[in-house]
């Protein structure tokens, strides 16, 4: 691996382990779905699921590719659970930061989901690249999914989708959250990767308990 990109490597890894040991404790009375822009599900779902993740965190990746489609078939499509997905880039990850405005950029024609998941599966191609490249590659990833690049690139051009994802990114720094994926359930804060095996106990209990 070239020295340059081992230096990087290594700032970044050092910038996340300051965050989880310096970073701030929390505010208490926070709601973590507040003001959420994207979810699925039906909107009176007896369980809400707030999902703060991060495109570049391999634990993420893991649970968004082969843990959410289970979740989305069995709990979100029968109506059981609202699921919400919040950005949380660390400090440093300029091009987290670009990705979430790039799916912010997909929900406008309807295909956050898509492009949520399209982000996570190709993540070790667009990870290291930074301005025009990775705004080309974002784009590129739009028209593989079918959408109208022109209206997506003019969007992600704008820069009108920033404020919504420094605005998770806040969110995640009030409620003193310090990693990813970090998951509230019923408002309960689980951290880390879960099997689904798991998430279907914990479901299945905070359901339980609302009957």
């Amino acid at each position: 691996m070239p020295r340059a990109v081992v230096a990087i490597v290594l700032v970044l890894a050092l910038l996340g382990l300051g965050w989880i040991l310096f970073g701030p404790r929390g505010q208490r009375g926070l709601d973590p779905a507040q003001g959420a822009r994207f979810a699925l599900g039906r909107e009176d779902a007896p369980l809400v699921v707030v999902d703060f993740s991060n495109y570049l965190c391999g634990h993420c990746q893991n649970h968004a590719l082969n843990v959410l489609p289970r979740l989305k078939a069995e709990y979100i499509d029968t109506g059981r659970v609202r699921y919400v997905f919040r950005d949380f880039p660390f400090p440093g990850q300029a091009h987290v930061i670009r990705a979430g405005e790039a799916a912010a950029c997909a929900h406008e024609q309807g295909r956050y989901y898509e492009y949520h998941g399209v982000l996570f599966r190709a993540a070790g191609a667009w990870g290291g690249l930074g301005d025009t490249p990775l705004d080309r590659y974002l784009t590129d990833l739009a028209g593989q999914l079918g959408l109208d690049t022109a209206a997506f690139q003019d969007c992600l051009a704008s820069g009108r989708m920033r404020q919504g994802v420094l605005a998770d990114q806040k969110l995640a720094t009030d409620l003193g959250l310090t990693g990813t994926p970090t998951f509230f359930i019923a408002g309960e804060k689980r951290m880390g990767f879960m099997p689904y095996e798991e998430w279907r106990a914990l479901l299945d209990r905070a359901l339980g308990e609302k009957e």
